[in-house]
C-alpha cells in the first residue's frame, strides 16, 4: 500500500516520490524485449529490463523484505516500503538445476537493505547448464507502478542507479481497500488433502505474491506450508475457506479453487485405498491390514533402523545455521536429481516438504536459541510427525512416515545419525519391522524379499505404494506381538487376507505353494502375452498402447507389453513452474520418450491446459465456466507461439515415421485446419519433407457427431472418454455427488462412440480410445465390438487387456455392443459385459 508524502517547508503537497532501485548485479542492461523467453519478453510477469551479469552476486536492488524466496534459489522477490514487488531471476530455465550452483544468504521474510548480500551463484556452471544467464528485474505488481525511468543497452555496475519506478496512487481492488478475497468448498479429492495434493498446492500458492491460508474451523494455516495443511487431517468432505490477500489476489484464488475442484487426479490412485481385514484369530497367527496383496512363503528377519545421535547444543547461530542449511541442499539436490530419472510424486512430496516455510522457520527457532543443527531439524519436524500421527485418518497418520524419511535424510547429511547399511537378504525374505520408511526401502534387494509385515505403519503409506508396485505382498497394523518371532521362522503371508501364520503345518504351506504355483503360471502366461501383438481369437488386429506422461513410465509401459504410446501428456512439463517450457527442453523430454518405446509409435498431445489445469504464467480471462472455456486447442489457437514452440519440439525430438501430433478438445474443422498450417510451416522451417501424423481427440458431442467431416482431413481419430462422458452427460467429473452416475459405458456414450467409428470408417481413418474406458478390460469387448481398433491405457492394465483380447471374436463383440447400445443404463450395460464368460 502507498502512503502519502509531502516535503516539510514546502507549501503544498508533492507527487509520492519514485522508487529508486539499484543494479543489484555486475553486467549488460538490456530491454526485456531481448530475453529469449516470451513470458519476460511479452512482459508477462511484469515490466522492466535485464542484465546479462559478469559477476556472481546478486543484491538487494532497494529496502524491502524478502517477499518470495524461490526453493531453487535461482529467483528472489523483494516488497519495498511503498508496496512494489521487484522480481529477480537468475538465467533462464535455471529452476531446473534445482538449486544447484547457488547460495542464498538471506530467507523469506527477512528484512534487507539496499546493496545487502541476496543470493551467490557460480558464473561458469550456469554459462553450461542454463538457456541464457541474462537475469529478468521486473516489478511483479505493475499495475500499481510505472517505470518512469531505465538504464538500458549500457554496462552497469552494482549499486548504480538503474530503474525509478513511481506508484500510479491506485492499486488492485483488493489492495487498495485492504480487503481479503475469500472462497468456501468443499474437499472432493477422493484421498482427502494428503501429501501429494498438499505439495502441488504449496508449489501453485508460491507462484503468487498474495498471501494466501486455508481455513478449517478455528485452525489457519498458509498454503505456501504442505505440512501444516496436512496437519489440518482433511478427508473427502471437509469444509475448508480459502483467503487471500494481495495484488494478485483474486488470481490465486481462482487457480487454487480450480486446481481443488479439478480432483487433481486423485480419483485413481493405485494402492492408496485402505483394505481392512477382518481376519478371524487363529492360533500361531497374527492379523493385520492389507497394504500390498498377495500370497508369501518364507523366512522371518527383523529389520532395525539406523540410530540417530544428536547433541543439542551447537556452536552458535551462524556455525549451526549454515550447516543446516547445506545440509537440506545437500539432500535437495539429490532428490532433484533422482527425480530427473524418476518423477513420482514420492519425490515430488519429499521436495515440497523440505522446502517448508513452517518447517524451516521453526529449525531456525532452534537454531537461534542457541542448538545444534541436528536438534533444531529433529525437534521440528518431530512436532509436525506428531500432528499427523494424532489425526484420526490412517491416510494422514501415515504421512508421517514420510517427515521420518526426511527427518534421517537430512539428519545423514549433518552426520548425526549414520546411513542406512544395506542388508544381506536371504533368499524369499519376509521382512518384520515397527515401520518402514521409502528410502530404507529402496535398500532392499526386491529380488529376495518375499513380503514385509510392518507392527505400525498404514495402508496409505508410500512404501505401501513402491511395495504394490513392485507386487511384494504386505500387512501393516500387525501390533507389537510381531516382534515376538525369531528370525529365521517359517512365515506364511496372505496379506488379502489379513493374516500371518507363524511355522504353519506343512500341509497349509504345500497348499499355498500350490497356489502361488498357480498364480505364477497364470501371471507368466499373461506376461508372456502381452508382449505379443494383441489380435482377437479370430485374428483381428487390437492395437494396445500406453498413456504416458514422462520418460520413466515410457520404461514400465515397454516392460508392461505396450505397442507404442497412444497418449504423451505433454501438459505436465508446463505446470506447476513460473515459465513455459523453452523449445529444447521439450524436445529433449520427447527424444527421451522416444528413445525409450524405441520406434514404437509416439502420439504426443499438443498443450491441454485451462479449464481445471491452470498455469499460473498463462493470465486466462476470468471465466464463469471454465470447463466450456479456454481448454485444449483453444488455448493453442489463443496462444499461437506455445503451439508453435510445441510443434517444433516435437518434430525435433521425435523421428517423423515415429511421431504422432494430436490435437485435444476439438470441436470443430476450422481448429484442425488452424493446427495444420501452423504444423505445416514447422516442417518447412525445419526442411522436414516426411509426413508426420495427425489426429484430433474427440473429446465433444459435436466431434463425435461430424466425425465424418474430421476424419476427411484428420490422419486418426482418438476418443478421450473422460471428457466426452462429462459433455454427453452434462455431469462435471469432479463432482462427488454425480460419481455414482458418471460412467462413460453409458448407452449415451456408446452410441457417440458408434457414431464416431462410423464417421471415420467412411474415410478409412482408425478410431482409438485412449481415455479411462480403454483401461477398463469390461469394456473392451464392447468397445471393439463398436468399431474401436486400438486402446492406450494404463500400463498396469496391458496384461490384463490382452488376454481378455486373446480370447473375443469379433462376432461376439459386435453382438455385445449392439445389445449396449440398446440398453437404457450404464448397470445394465455392464451386467450384459460381466454375462460374458470370457470375461
Amino acid at each position: 500500500m502507498t502512503s502519502d508524502k509531502t516535503n516539510k517547508g514546502s507549501s503544498g503537497a508533492h507527487p509520492i516520490e519514485p522508487l529508486v532501485l539499484l543494479a543489484p548485479l555486475d553486467g549488460w542492461a538490456a530491454p526485456l524485449a531481448e530475453v529469449p523467453d516470451p513470458v519476460f519478453a511479452d512482459r508477462m510477469m511484469g515490466d522492466g529490463l535485464a542484465i546479462d551479469p559478469t559477476a556472481s552476486l546478486l543484491c538487494a536492488p532497494c529496502d524491502g523484505e524478502v517477499m518470495l524466496l524461490h526453493g531453487a534459489h535461482h529467483a528472489i522477490t523483494l516488497r519495498a516500503a511503498n508496496g512494489a514487488e521487484i522480481l529477480m531471476h537468475i538465467g533462464l530455465d535455471t529452476v531446473g538445476l534445482g538449486g544447484e550452483g547457488f547460495s542464498a544468504h538471506v530467507r523469506q521474510g527477512q528484512k534487507v537493505a539496499a546493496g545487502d548480500r541476496l543470493i551467490s551463484f557460480d558464473l561458469e556452471k550456469l554459462g553450461r547448464a542454463a538457456k541464457s544467464l541474462i537475469t529478468p528485474i521486473v516489478i511483479a505488481n505493475g499495475d500499481d507502478f510505472a517505470i518512469e525511468w531505465r538504464l538500458e543497452n549500457k554496462r552497469v555496475a552494482r549499486g548504480q542507479e538503474l530503474m525509478r519506478v513511481r506508484p500510479l496512487g491506485k492499486m488492485s481492488a483488493a489492495a487498495a481497500q485492504g480487503r481479503e478475497i475469500r472462497h468456501d468448498l468443499v474437499i472432493l479429492l477422493a484421498h482427502g488433502l494428503h501429501a501429494r495434493p498438499a505439495a502441488r498446492l504449496a508449489n501453485m500458492a508460491k507462484s503468487f505474491s498474495a498471501e494466501i491460508s486455508m481455513e478449517s474451523g478455528v485452525r489457519r494455516v498458509s498454503l505456501r506450508s504442505p505440512v501444516a495443511m496436512m496437519g489440518l487431517g482433511l478427508a473427502r468432505g471437509a469444509s475448508i475457506s480459502l483467503a487471500a490477500t494481495g495484488t494478485d489476489a483474486e488470481n490465486a484464488i481462482a487457480a487454487i479453487v480450480a486446481l481443488l475442484e479439478s480432483g487433481m487426479g486423485e480419483g485413481d490412485i493405485l494402492a492408496e485405498t485402505i483394505v481392512t481385514t477382518a481376519a478371524t484369530k487363529e492360533p500361531g497367527a497374527i492379523n493385520g491390514v492389507r497394504a500390498a496383496p498377495g500370497l508369501a512363503l518364507g523366512k522371518a528377519l527383523r529389520f532395525a533402523h539406523a540410530e540417530i545421535a544428536v547433541t543439542e547444543e551447537g556452536k552458535g547461530i551462524s556455525v549451526e545455521g549454515k550447516r543446516l542449511g547445506d545440509a537440506i541442499a545437500s539432500v535437495r539436490t539429490r532428490l532433484n536429481e533422482a527425480a530427473k530419472n524418476d518423477r513420482s510424486a514420492i519425490l515430488t512430496a519429499h521436495l515440497a516438504f523440505l522446502d517448508d516455510p513452517e518447517l524451516a522457520a521453526e529449525a531456525g527457532r532452534h537454531v537461534a536459541e542457541g542448538k545444534s543443527a541436528g536438534y533444531a531439524w529433529h525437534s521440528a519436524i518431530e512436532t509436525q510427525i506428531a500432528v499427523l500421527k494424532a489425526l484420526p485418518d490412517a491416510r494422514f497418520a501415515g504421512r508421517a512416515a514420510d517427515l521420518t524419511d526426511l527427518e534421517r535424510q537430512v539428519l545423514m547429511a549433518l552426520g548425526d545419525m549414520k546411513a542406512q547399511p544395506r542388508i544381506a537378504l536371504p533368499d524369499n525374505t519376509i521382512l518384520l519391522a515397527d515401520d518402514l520408511l521409502p528410502s530404507e526401502f529402496m535398500t532392499l534387494d526386491a529380488s529376495r524379499l518375499a513380503g514385509i509385515t510392518l507392527a505400525g505403519g498404514g495402508p496409505a503409506s508410500h512404501v505401501a505404494i513402491l511395495a504394490g508396485t513392485m507386487n511384494i505382498p504386505m500387512l501393516v497394523a500387525c501390533g507389537p506381538g510381531l516382534f515376538s518371532i525369531r528370525d529365521g521362522s517359517t512365515l506364511l503371508l496372505d496379506a488379502d487376507r489379513g493374516r500371518l501364520a507363524i511355522d504353519p503345518p506343512s500341509s497349509v504351506m504345500d497348499n499355498a505353494r500350490r497356489q502361488m504355483a498357480a498364480r505364477r503360471d497364470a501371471h507368466e502366461a499373461t506376461r508372456i502375452l502381452a508382449h505379443q501383438l494383441c489380435h482377437t481369437a479370430d485374428g483381428v488386429r487390437i492395437e494396445i498402447n500406453a498413456n504416458l506422461g514422462s520418460e520413466s513410465d515410457a520404461i514400465v509401459a515397454v516392460a508392461a507389453g505396450a505397442e507404442g504410446c497412444g497418449l504423451l501428456r505433454t501438459e505436465f512439463l508446463f505446470l506447476d513452474r513460473e515459465a513455459p517450457p523453452g523449445e529444447q527442453e521439450q524436445a529433449d523430454l520427447y527424444r527421451a520418450v522416444a528413445a525409450r518405446l524405441d520406434g514404437r509409435p509416439l502420439t504426443v498431445r499438443t498443450l491441454d491446459i485451462g479449464g481445471d489445469k491452470p498455469a499460473p504464467y498463462l493470465p486466462f480471462p476470468p471465466e464463469e465456466n471454465p470447463a466450456l472455456g479456454l481448454r485444449g486447442v483453444r488455448v493453442s489457437l489463443w496462444r499461437p507461439d506455445l503451439l508453435v514452440v510445441q510443434l517444433r519440439a516435437f518434430l525435433m525430438g521425435v523421428p517423423a515415421a515415429q511421431c504422432r501430433i494430436m490435437v485435444p478438445m476439438v470441436a470443430s474443422l476450422a481448429e484442425l485446419r488452424d493446427v495444420r498450417d501452423a504444423l505445416k510451416r514447422v516442417r518447412a522451417e525445419l526442411g522436414i519433407t516426411e509426413p508426420v501424423a495427425l489426429g484430433v481427440m474427440v473429446e465433444t458431442p459435436a466431434a463425435a457427431i461430424t466425425a465424418d467431416l474430421l476424419a476427411a482431413e484428420a490422419d486418426f481419430l482418438s476418443i478421450g472418454t473422460n471428457d466426452l462422458t462429462q459433455y454427453c452427460l452434462a455431469m462435471d467429473r469432479g463432482n462427488a455427488g454425480l460419481a455414482a452416475n458418471f460412467d462413460a459405458l453409458h448407452p449415451a456414450v456408446l452410441r457417440l462412440i458408434a457414431a464416431t467409428t462410423e464417421g471415420a470408417s467412411r474415410h478409412g481413418k482408425p478410431v482409438s480410445v485412449c481415455g479411462g474406458l480403454a483401461s477398463d478390460v469390461t469394456a473392451a469387448p464392447i468397445l471393439i465390438g463398436l468399431g474401436i481398433r486400438g486402446l492406450s491405457a494404463a500400463a498396469a492394465q496391458i496384461p490384463a487387456l490382452k488376454a481378455c483380447i486373446h480370447k473375443l471374436t469379433l462376432e461376439e463383440c459386435r453382438r455385445l455392443a449392439e445389445k449396449a447400445l440398446a440398453a437404457s443404463s450404464a448397470a445394465e450395460v455392464r451386467a450384459l459385459a460381466l454375462s460374458m464368460g470370457e470375461i
